[in-house]
C-alpha cells in the first residue's frame, strides 16, 4: 500500500472534520490506487462512489496543500471527474 495513499488519506479525514460533504466520492490516483471518502471518513479503497475524480498523485497534493484549486484542475486537464458533478463541486469547496 502507498505511503501517499496512506498520508493522503489522513488529510482528507483532517479536512472533512468540519463536515459540509455528504455522499460519496473516489479519489482514483494514477499508478498507485484509489482513496474512498464517504460518511464513515476517507479510506484507501476502490469501493463504488458517487462521484470518482482522477488524476496523478502530484495533482492529487497540490490540491490537497491548497497549491492548486480543484476546478482550476479540472478546466486545465489536470483532473477528471465521472459521475455527479454536483457532488464534485460541493467537495471541491470544501477541500479549498
Amino acid at each position: 500500500m502507498s505511503d501517499f495513499l496512506e498520508q493522503a488519506a489522513a488529510e482528507l479525514n483532517t479536512k472533512m472534520a468540519e463536515g459540509g460533504f455528504d455522499g460519496s466520492a473516489k479519489f482514483a490516483v494514477a499508478d498507485l490506487g484509489a482513496i474512498v471518502m464517504d460518511a464513515n471518513g476517507a479510506r484507501v479503497g476502490d469501493e463504488d462512489a458517487d462521484v470518482t475524480l482522477s488524476a496523478d498523485a502530484d495533482t492529487f497534493q497540490a490540491i490537497f496543500d491548497g497549491e492548486l484549486n480543484p476546478t482550476s484542475a479540472f478546466m486545465t486537464g489536470k483532473l477528471t471527474v465521472d459521475g455527479d458533478m454536483g457532488l464534485a463541486m460541493k467537495l471541491a469547496a470544501v477541500l479549498a
